[in-house]
């Protein structure tokens, strides 16, 4: 099967539909410029230091921000908001948390341990509907990236003659035996991107294969040690597992949905509603990250450089830069340019919570049987991703806004989706629970 490229008329329309009154703009202008070997990056306005927002009236509530991360390259916007004292410039300290698995982040996100998180997009709506665990309501204050997963198979399965999905396929149903996948946790991202990719070539990953979850850290050692066939994951875990010539990469996630959503600044919608200053503050910081980490090649090297230390994700660098700047090879001879390579700001693309992303994800939980019965797709998004701060942040950042709040993509199988019948969506597919 080839995947099916989106064309252009259905990428994200990013215009400049900004609202913020000039009198803030100004006051908020403060200048941002790299200092080389620095670790504070942003020289600003004493009163924007102090902590006010507009006038005194809208400082942040709270200025110290405990923010969990999973050690993986795209906690790169939240770990630069810090270290480049971006955070500084909006009132707010950023101090990352690093932790050991996403359930460890979702149980601290809901005891009020963590402020916030770089969390995986379905791990939020989970939470939001009880689907699993306990239930909380949860928002999506911005994407922090789009694309840069991958699909990692084993040498095992390349011997026996699997390279892609058709061929895996393929094998799974000649050579019959328990075949196990792993993803990172049950109702996120890495799960929903590796059941899609089987289901496209017609594997079912509930009645086909096993599944199982493990931590992103330990993919790479678990499955040079046999426990897995393949696994879904971000970077910089499926280039590590082509350095250590365990694994090869199958697809790309960016294969399966061109520029798709990833990870999120996600809170308690308890902490929106305590700290609503607080929450806008920190969504322009990492905002401002992210344009800062795409705005140039030097950048994206000092980021992975960054973020590769012992207290982010504790690798070498090589291991995070060349995929972090497009430039990928599979495994098995194959290398390119990837022109939708992992990106964290894309001209404000690839930061605003689209409603029809986080319906997207309702649509495929309700696939796999994670949902019993539908909810109310467009009522469940407009309540979780808190569009409202995300816009008054951007403007504040002088960030661009889409023309619309849904977006239309066509998927590895050929499907579009664009969020106008979601349940007709969820409940079309061939292969499904």
């Amino acid at each position: 099967m080839t995947p099916v490229t989106r064309s252009p008329s259905t990428r994200p329309a990013v215009g400049a539909d900004l609202t913020a009154d000039a009198g803030r703009r100004k006051w908020l202008s403060g200048t941002v410029r790299a200092v080389a070997g620095a670790s504070l990056l942003s020289l600003v306005d004493p009163l924007v230091r102090a902590g006010a927002w507009a006038a005194g009236t809208d400082a942040p509530e709270k200025t110290e921000v405990k923010i969990g991360f999973i050690p993986l390259t795209d906690c790169a916007s939240v770990v630069m908001a810090s270290v480049l004292g971006i955070d500084k410039k909006y009132g707010v300290t950023i101090t990352p948390s690093k932790e050991a698995s996403w359930a460890a982040v979702r149980d601290k996100l809901m005891n009020g341990e963590l402020d916030m998180a770089h969390v995986l997009y379905g791990l939020i709506y989970g939470v939001h509907l009880g689907v699993g665990g306990p239930k909380k309501d949860m928002a999506v204050l911005m994407n922090l990236n789009q694309n840069g997963q991958a699909i990692t198979l084993s040498n095992k399965l390349l011997q026996a003659g699997a390279r892609d999905g058709e061929s895996l396929a393929k094998l799974m149903a000649t050579d019959k035996r328990e075949y196990t996948f792993a993803q990172t946790f049950p109702t996120g991202t890495h799960a929903m991107w590796l059941y899609y990719w089987l289901a496209a070539y017609g594997i079912n990953p509930m009645k086909d294969a096993k599944v199982i979850t493990v931590p992103p850290p330990q993919m790479v050692a678990n499955m040079r040690v046999g426990n897995m066939d393949g696994f879904c994951v971000g970077e910089p875990w499926g280039a590590r597992a082509i350095m250590d010539k365990i694994g090869f990469t199958a697809v790309t996630t960016q294969g399966i949905w061109q520029d798709h959503p990833e990870k999120v600044l996600g809170t308690s919608a308890e902490f929106v509603s305590r700290h609503p200053n607080t929450a806008r503050a920190v969504t322009a910081a990492i905002l401002e990250a992210g344009k800062w980490i795409d705005a140039s090649p030097a950048n994206r090297q000092k980021t992975a450089e960054t973020i590769a230390a012992k207290s982010y994700v504790n690798t070498d660098a090589s291991g995070i830069v060349d995929r972090m700047q497009g430039r990928y090879e599979n495994g098995l001879g194959k290398s390119w340019t990837d022109e939708h390579a992992m990106r964290f700001h894309a001209d404000g693309a690839a930061n605003f919570p689209y409603l029809s992303d986080g319906m997207w994800f309702l649509t495929q939980h309700k696939r796999w049987g994670l949902l019993k019965a539908h909810p109310d797709y467009l009522a469940m998004a407009k309540q979780v991703n808190r569009i409202d701060l995300y816009k008054q942040a951007a403007s504040a950042a002088g960030v661009a806004l889409p023309a619309s709040e849904t977006r239309s993509s066509t998927l590895i199988d050929g499907v579009v989706w664009d969020g106008s019948n979601p349940a007709a969506y969820a409940d079309g597919f061939k292969v499904k629970v």
